[in-house]
């Protein structure tokens, strides 16, 4: 008896792990243009996918770069997109590459990825402002 119990238990252990991978988090890539709207909807002004205008590095990230101003000013965000979060930490070493000697060792507080999104910030954002923003990343 005790082997057939293993046996159900595994089979139903199995199905639970394929449900819970049907309704995993959705992967595909964050890009710009799909970035923009709710940005927008939130307040940030200037929002542009314009490549003169998001910088270098993001504007030639795979999936689009884009920069903004936060609302209430005095805050200024550039995003690259990345093919995926391995390409993201490649677009993390190039904006520490490309960095002004002097605030390099800032970087950290004004940089963070999420998958394949690389944010940078002109000062550290506040903890509301970084999730208002990151709620914002869309496929």
């Amino acid at each position: 008896m005790a082997p057939r119990r293993a046996l159900v238990i595994a089979l139903i252990a199995g199905l639970l792990a394929l449900v819970a991978a049907g309704c995993g988090a959705n992967t595909a890539p964050y890009t710009a243009t799909g970035t923009v709207p709710c940005l927008k909807r939130k307040g940030f002004t200037g929002v542009t996918t314009n490549p003169n205008k998001v910088g270098f590095i993001a504007a030639f990230s795979t999936h689009g770069g884009l920069f903004a101003r936060a609302p209430g000013g005095g805050n200024n965000l550039t995003i690259a997109f990345a093919a995926d979060a391995s390409g993201a930490a490649s677009t993390e070493k190039e904006f520490r590459r490309h960095a002004p000697r002097k605030l390099r060792p800032h970087l950290a507080d004004v940089m963070s990825s999420q998958r394949n999104a690389v944010l940078v910030w002109t000062v550290s954002p506040s903890a509301q402002l970084l999730s208002d923003t990151v709620a914002c990343l869309r496929s």
